[in-house]
């Protein structure tokens, strides 16, 4: 009897693990053009389960597709490897999958040289813009010998023109990285857009089965091979132009350069890795913990502050890292004391616990304020967070009685009191001597 309750009540913790497990898990919605495309990218796919991701794969025109249902949303991230699909299937649309991401999704789309209409409509969408079609990068100095067709069209991109943020491409490998696709066109002045990997100085951009007649679209570093974007509300978007970039040949390939280097594997793997964590928001997440604020030698926040009170304030920030929240550490983290215009703006000292702090003087103008702290840095999302407090002028009884700077004048007060008392004494007790009368 007791051996089945106990059966009972381990199998039941069991049900209870399983259920808080599969509420945890990030799910993940994985778009392809064949189911094929499992067996081609195995490796991704399996790293990405063995990250915690719940993957859900269908073909991308499959008839029951959805994102939304009863306005709550099915997936946290969706991955698009379907860059010839000519038709969402269901009720998915190009506007569906904009809006995901105006409400936080994340999304990765990989295209190709043939990629449909829809995939490049979709590119353009969140500021980057795919080639035309049939365009392929082409760099006749760096391909890799050993698999390319002749086209030269299968290069090898230095680890050179990787972003400079080990945040979104993680540590950059020894080895070059193969690339097979189209070019990606990015506007430079666009602050969301980050190149996350350029091609070589040599490469450019065009059809390698026609001659060329006119100057490519894009040409040298300018030819984007890895796009990413991180929008204002910290949704994030990468864009590849080449599936092949993700696939099990390309991460597992032995490289040879046309100089004669030779590489056992080539540097995708890592890339990849580091990328996708990036894009899906397991690396680079920052959030605040805690606020507090408060007048020096006391603990809790007062109902409003004084001219010239001594305040001090704390804001508590953790980084997500390996899927824990731990203490972020900084030494560029500041606050500012606001009223339309920054009045106070100053550094917050670290600690190893996360927990930032700062002592200031509240300005001598009275008013309503704001303490801001905003942190934008590539590869982190955005941090904001605003406390809103009153400040007062003084109290009648709250001001000095007497002030340096007003000595001169209370010695001119002081000194026309006495002039007026010693006139008004003078004038009063002043007899005139009385007049002598005339003597015969």
């Amino acid at each position: 009897m007791f051996s089945d309750l106990r059966l009972t009540m381990w199998l039941s913790s069991l049900f209870l693990v399983t259920l808080v497990g599969c509420a945890s898990a990030t799910k993940t919605l994985v778009l392809v053009d064949t189911l094929a495309t499992r067996e081609t990218h195995s490796i991704f796919l399996k790293a990405l389960t063995d990250r915690g991701h719940d993957l859900t794969i269908k073909s991308a025109d499959e008839p029951s597709l959805q994102l939304a249902r009863y306005g709550e949303y099915l997936y946290d991230n969706l991955i698009l490897f379907a860059p010839g699909v000519e038709e969402f299937g269901g009720a998915l649309s190009v506007e569906a999958i904009i809006e995901f991401v105006d409400e936080g999704g994340n999304l990765i789309v990989a295209g190709s040289t043939d990629a449909a209409d829809l995939i490049r409509e979709l590119s353009t969408e969140v500021g980057v813009e795919m080639d035309e079609e049939d365009a392929a990068v082409i760099d006749h100095l760096n391909y890799d010998t050993r698999a390319d067709d002749g086209q030269h069209t299968l290069v090898t991109a230095p680890v050179s023109g990787l972003l400079q943020s080990s945040l979104v491409v993680g540590q950059k490998p020894s080895a070059p990285l193969l690339y097979r696709g189209t070019g990606l066109i990015t506007d430079p002045e666009n602050p969301l857009i980050l190149p996350v990997l350029k091609a070589s100085s040599t490469a450019y951009c065009h059809n390698p089965t026609e001659p060329i007649t006119e100057y490519p679209h894009a040409t040298g570093e300018s030819v984007v091979l890895l796009a990413a974007l991180q929008a204002r509300n910290n949704a994030r978007v990468l864009v590849s132009g080449s599936l092949e970039f993700f696939s099990d040949a390309f991460i597992s390939a032995a490289v040879t350069t046309a100089d004669g280097s030779f590489y056992p594997t080539s540097g995708n793997g890592g890339v990849v890795e580091a990328v996708t964590k990036w894009a899906l928001k397991e690396a680079g997440v920052i959030r605040v913990v805690d606020v507090t604020h408060n007048k020096v030698g006391e603990n809790s926040p007062p109902s409003e502050y004084t001219i010239k009170d001594d305040l001090e304030y704390h804001i508590t920030v953790e980084l997500l890292e390996d899927g824990k929240w731990k203490p972020f550490k900084t030494n560029d983290l500041q606050v500012e004391f606001v009223r339309i215009d920054p009045f106070v703006r100053t550094s917050l000292k670290p600690s190893d616990s996360g927990r930032f702090s700062v002592r200031f003087k509240v300005p001598d103008v009275y008013g309503v304020y704001q303490f801001k702290v905003e942190y934008n840095r590539v590869g982190y999302t955005r941090l904001y967070h605003s406390t809103q407090v009153a400040v007062r002028p003084f109290l009648h009884t709250q001001y000095e009685r007497f002030i340096w700077c007003a000595y001169p004048y209370y010695a001119s007060a002081a000194s026309m009191m006495l002039g007026v008392f010693l006139f008004s004494f003078v004038f009063l007790h002043h007899k005139d001597p009385a007049p002598r009368e005339k003597s015969d």
